[in-house]
């Protein structure tokens, strides 16, 4: 296996994300992302193609397929296995490297992390931040656990593999350009359940449809 830079991203490369896999494929999973999706997608527009950071199998991505079905997909996922599942669906592009390593020949419409930002090396996230910003020509969404100072909570056993704050707040600081123009939470007992995810949209400034 690849040598990584920091200990998160060989704990997602490994053992631990080919299990990841298995708790995140099934029916009722797809359709509440889809219920995300509509809530998130509700104030965009002229959305034609959009890059996942840390898109695993593609759940997000086959969601947003169902709802934008001719929109250009990527995804850029460190798991081999995972990767390996995402081209075997064929909706997407697929980057199989650490998000670290992306670089985008291309602007999309819309980049997004969800459930990923939460997993990265605190000392890297302004790297994340970068490539999440370069990668968009318009919009930005990020979905995490959120809250208003950085805590590393303790995951499924290991230390040093989780870590909540205010991910939109530190982009909105960083690039002057961005602007929130939504936001919202879904609750793990909602009809469509995320896992208690705070999501905010940002979008790029000065940017004509």
């Amino acid at each position: 296996m690849k040598k990584y830079s920091t200990p998160q991203e060989e704990f997602w490369a490994g053992e631990f994300g080919d299990e990841y896999i298995k708790r995140n494929c099934s029916e009722d999973y797809i359709a509440s992302c889809i219920a995300f999706w509509v809530r998130v997608l509700h104030k965009t527009c002229s959305v034609n193609s959009i890059c996942e950071l840390g898109a695993n199998i593609g759940i997000n991505l086959r969601s947003l397929k169902i709802l934008l079905p001719n929109c250009k997909l990527a995804g850029v996922e460190i798991n081999s296995k995972a990767a390996s599942e995402l081209r075997k669906w064929g909706g997407a592009e697929v980057f199989e490297q650490s998000l670290f390593d992306f670089n985008a020949q291309q602007e999309y419409d819309l980049t997004f992390t969800k459930g990923v930002l939460i997993h990265l090396n605190p000392d890297l996230l302004v790297k994340a931040y970068d490539i999440l910003y370069r990668s968009s020509k318009r919009f930005i969404c990020v979905a995490e656990y959120y809250n208003p100072s950085p805590i590393e909570v303790e995951y499924r056993g290991n230390r040093e593999k989780l870590f909540k704050r205010d991910f939109a707040g530190e982009m909105l600081d960083r690039f002057p350009d961005l602007r929130l123009i939504d936001y919202g939470f879904v609750y793990h007992r909602d009809i469509f359940p995320q896992d208690d995810t705070s999501w905010f949209l940002m979008e790029k400034l000065n940017v004509n449809d």
